[in-house]
C-alpha cells in the first residue's frame, strides 16, 4: 500500500512544474504526510482520553485540521466536493493561510522539546512548491489512503521513507550528504549497544538514520519495556544538530515515522560552538555519527577548535570527543586518509584521540560503500577515557565490486560484528599493540598481516634468462629429433 502511493505521488510530482528533482519530491512528500499522520495521532490521543473520561486540546484549530481543509468528508466516508478546495483555491490556502499558521507555532510553542515547536520548525524551512492546485488536490487523496494506526503500518512507512532517502542520495551528488547505508549503520549501532538509560547524539545528524536505528535496536523486545521506559526513550535519549535545512527537516521526519513525536533536533551549524564551551550536561553516553567529509572551515569556525584544520571531518571528530561523557562509547564513520595524512593537523589529531580515548576497533571499509562519494572510509570505534593499549582491524571484503547494483547489505557485515566481540584474529583482522606506532607519525593505517602473500613478482632479469634457457632447451630436443630422422 505505502509502496505503490509513494509510487503515484511521485508521478504526479514529476508532471508539476515547480517540483524539479528527487529533493524536492521528499520534501513536498514530507510535508503532507506529516500533516496526515499528525491527523491520525491528534485522533488517537482524542480516542485515548475519552475512555479515561478526559477531554484532549486538540494542537490545530479547527480550520487546520486535515479533516477539514485536506479531505472534508460525508456521512458516507466520501470526499465532500462541495466544501474541499482545489485548483488555485487550494494552493491558496497553503501558501497564504496554512503555513503562516503552521509556522507560527515556533513562536507560541511552549519550549523546543514539544511537538508543537517541531510542527513550527518545519513549517518555516519548508515551502510548498505544488503549483498546480489539481496535482496537490490529487496527492492529497492518495496521502488520505493511508493508514498509520499500527505499528506495522508505520513500521512499512518509516521503512519507505529511507527508501526514498536512499534514492534520493542516489539521485544526485547533493543528495548523498543525506545517507549512509542503513546495514553499516546497524552494524555500528550493534557494536556501540545503546541502553536505555543513556543518551545517543549525533552531531551531523542528516536524515537521523543513526538515531532511527539506535532507537530500533533499544526498542527490539518494546513488550518487555515499562511506561518509564518508553517515556525515557521518547523525550531524554535522542539528541541531534544539523545545519542544513532540508536534512534538518528529513530527520525530522525519518524519527517523527520511527514513533518518536517530539525529536530533540536542533536546527544549527555544530561546528559555530567552541569546544571550550562545552560542560557535563552538553555530554552524551554513546555518540554515533558520520560527519562530512571533504568541506573545507572557514578560518572563523577553525578558531571555535584547539587542533585547527579546514577538514570538516576532523572538526567533528575534535568535537565528539570532547562531548562525550567519561567512559561514554563512540562509532564515527571517516575518511580513510585519517589514519595517514601526515600535515600537523592530522597527526596531533590522532595522537589526541589515543591518548584520551581507547580507540579498540577499527573498520576498514570497501570503495563504493557510499554511492557518489569518491572516498574510502573507515569506522573508528572508541571508549573515553582510557589511553589506547591495543587496536584491532577488520577489513571487510565483500567479495564483489560495490555500487547502486550491489550495494553494502546485512550479511555483509555479520562476521566483522560476530569477530569483534571477541577481538578474534582472521584473515581479515589483526591486531597491533600501540607501543609499535609510530611516535612521530602516530601513522594507523597498518596493512594486513594475515593476507596471503602473493608470489613476488621476478626481475626482467630472471625472466630473460628463464626465457633463454628454455630456447636452449628447445633447440636440444630438435636437434635429437633430427639425428632420428
Amino acid at each position: 500500500m505505502f509502496e505503490q502511493t509513494f509510487k503515484n505521488i511521485d508521478d504526479i510530482l514529476y508532471k508539476d512544474a515547480g517540483a524539479d528533482s528527487e529533493l524536492d519530491y521528499i520534501g513536498q512528500t514530507s510535508w503532507i504526510l506529516f500533516l496526515r499522520y499528525l491527523d491520525v495521532l491528534e485522533l488517537e490521543k482524542k480516542d485515548e482520553a475519552e475512555l479515561k473520561g478526559r477531554s484532549y486540546d486538540f494542537i490545530l484549530d479547527s480550520e487546520y485540521r486535515w479533516s477539514n481543509w485536506a479531505m472534508p468528508k460525508k456521512e458516507d466516508g466520501q470526499i465532500d466536493h462541495h466544501l474541499a478546495m482545489t485548483g488555485p483555491d487550494l494552493v491558496q490556502f497553503v501558501d497564504g493561510k496554512l503555513f503562516p499558521y503552521l509556522s507560527n507555532f515556533k513562536v507560541s510553542a511552549e519550549n523546543s522539546k514539544t511537538i508543537e515547536y517541531k510542527i513550527g520548525e518545519i513549517f518555516s524551512e519548508l515551502k510548498n512548491k505544488i503549483q498546480s492546485g489539481y496535482n496537490l488536490r490529487e496527492i492529497i487523496g492518495y496521502a488520505d489512503e493511508l493508514d498509520f494506526h499500527t505499528t506495522k503500518d508505520k513500521h512499512e512507512l518509516s521503512h519507505l521513507y529511507e527508501s526514498k532517502i536512499k534514492n534520493m542520495g542516489n539521485a544526485g551528488r547533493n543528495g548523498g550528504q543525506y545517507y549512509t547505508p542503513r546495514p553499516l549503520i546497524r552494524a555500528i549501532v550493534d557494536v556501540v549497544n545503546p541502553q536505555i538509560g543513556e543518551t545517543v547524539y549525533d552531531g551531523a545528524v542528516g536524515s537521523a538514520g543513526f538515531l532511527c536505528e539506535a532507537y530500533s535496536h533499544m526498542t527490539k523486545d518494546r513488550d518487555s519495556l515499562s511506561t518509564s521506559d518508553l517515556k525515557t526513550i521518547q523525550e531524554d535519549t535522542f539528541f541531534g544538530k544539523e545545519k542544513k535545512n532540508l536534512a534538518y527537516i528529513i530527520g525530522v521526519m525519518n524519527m517523527i515515522f520511527h514513533d518518536i513525536e517530539a525529536p530533540n533536533i536542533i536546527h544549527t551549524n555544530t561546528l559555530s560552538e567552541s569546544i571550550r564551551d562545552i560542560q557535563e550536561k552538553d555530554r552524551h553516553h554513546v555518540i554515533l555519527a558520520n560527519p562530512p567529509f571533504g568541506g573545507k572551515e572557514r578560518k572563523e569556525v577553525q578558531q571555535n577548535f584547539d587542533i585547527k584544520t579546514g577538514e570538516t571531518a576532523f572538526l567533528f571528530l575534535q568535537h565528539f570527543i570532547k562531548t562525550l561523557k567519561a567512559g561514554g562509547r563512540a562509532g564515527i564513520v571517516i575518511k580513510n586518509t585519517f589514519l595517514s595524512n601526515t600535515d600537523n593537523a592530522s597527526v596531533s589529531l590522532r595522537k589526541h584521540l589515543l591518548e584520551t580515548c581507547n580507540l579498540h576497533s577499527i573498520l576498514d571499509m570497501p570503495s563504493g560503500t557510499f554511492l557518489g562519494a569518491g572516498v574510502k572510509t573507515v569506522v573508528l570505534f572508541f571508549d573515553k577515557g582510557e589511553p589506547t593499549q591495543k587496536i584491532w582491524y577488520y577489513q571487510l571484503n565483500p567479495g564483489r565490486n560495490m555500487g547502486k547494483t550491489n550495494p553494502l547489505n546485512d550479511k555483509d557485515l555479520s562476521e566483522f560484528i560476530a569477530l569483534q566481540k571477541t577481538k578474534s584474529e582472521s584473515e581479515r583482522s589483526w591486531t597491533i599493540n600501540i607501543a609499535d606506532v609510530d611516535e612521530d607519525t602516530f601513522d594507523l593505517s597498518v596493512k594486513n598481516p594475515n593476507t596471503p602473500e602473493e608470489a613476488p613478482l621476478r626481475s626482467p632479469q630472471e625472466i630473460l634468462t628463464e626465457m633463454e634457457t628454455l630456447d636452449n632447451e628447445t633447440k636440444e630436443i630438435l636437434r635429437s629429433i633430427k639425428e632420428l630422422i
